[in-house]
């Protein structure tokens, strides 16, 4: 009752789900991600085992066509079952079992496969395949672009109710410390892929990539006019700038975007502040 995408940018080395469906919290059953090993989508009357032993094959290397065929071929309801994947090296396959509720079905192309049921039609799968295929930006945008697509060519013919984006690179986490790049969740929400959108906004403000970090020079004229902003903001600017800076930034969950050369500011937070 659902339709995903599932793919891979081979130049930032990232892999990643988005989701869509009249559900509740589609996102805590269908994506599953490992940063070096693949990416996969299970839905329908979803076999959740396919996420969790599904990677295990692909971290070992296993291409995505042959884990598809090991993970249907040893499941009895394997005809009710909707599965794409998306391997290390971003080769994909997907399968839609016979008994799948229609309009099911799945498409591919280079570094992704999308699949769907209980669609309005095949017009659903080709919107999100042209999109993914003709949007620029990062694979997070991609993503987005083509399950907007998907819901504005008809979508789930139930209805909406949730949506949700697992992205994943070495690394790619909060601090360098995980993995997951992205991970946000609408469970139920009357425009899911609308929500999630503006997640997704919010989510880059707070969790930049590094190479989208832009440092200026705080020299003695910014240094003005940010401690003018802080002090509008409520903050008391008047001692320590960087000591009042540093409380802001900290507060407002943009630590990120922190330098710990205090000659320098990002434009991120100068954004934030309103400069």
């Amino acid at each position: 009752m659902t339709f995903s995408i599932v793919a891979r940018d081979g130049a930032t080395d990232e892999w990643g789900v988005a989701v869509a469906s009249k559900f509740l919290a589609v996102g805590a059953v269908v994506g599953w991600a490992q940063a070096g090993a693949g990416a996969i989508a299970t839905q329908a009357m979803a076999n959740v085992a396919y996420g969790p032993e599904g990677l295990e094959m692909l971290a070992t290397g296993a291409s995505a066509s042959d884990t598809l065929a090991t993970l249907v071929g040893r499941d009895p309801e394997k005809e009710h079952r909707q599965v794409g994947l998306v391997d290390a090296v971003g080769g994909v396959a997907t399968f839609t079992g016979s008994e799948c509720f229609d309009w099911a079905g799945g498409l591919t192309g280079g570094g992704y496969t999308c699949q769907g049921n209980i669609l309005t039609g095949p017009e659903v799968m080709e919107a999100m395949g042209t999109t993914f295929e003709t949007s620029a930006g990062d694979l997070t945008a991609r993503l987005l672009a083509a399950l907007a697509a998907g819901d504005q060519a008809g979508g789930d013919k139930r209805g909406r109710q949730s949506a949700a984006m697992l992205v994943v690179r070495e690394g790619g986490g909060y601090g360098g410390g995980t993995d997951v790049t992205v991970d946000l969740r609408v469970d139920d929400h009357a425009h899911p892929v609308g929500e999630l959108s503006r997640l997704l906004d919010i989510h880059r403000l707070i969790f930049p990539r590094p190479e989208d970090l832009e440092f200026v020079v705080l020299d003695a004229v910014l240094a003005d006019r940010v401690r003018a902003a802080l002090e509008l903001a409520g903050w008391d600017a008047g001692g320590d700038l960087r000591e009042a800076l540093f409380a802001y930034v900290g507060t407002e969950n943009l630590e990120e975007r922190w330098s710990g050369d205090e000659s320098l500011i990002e434009t991120g937070i100068l954004r934030h502040l309103g400069l």
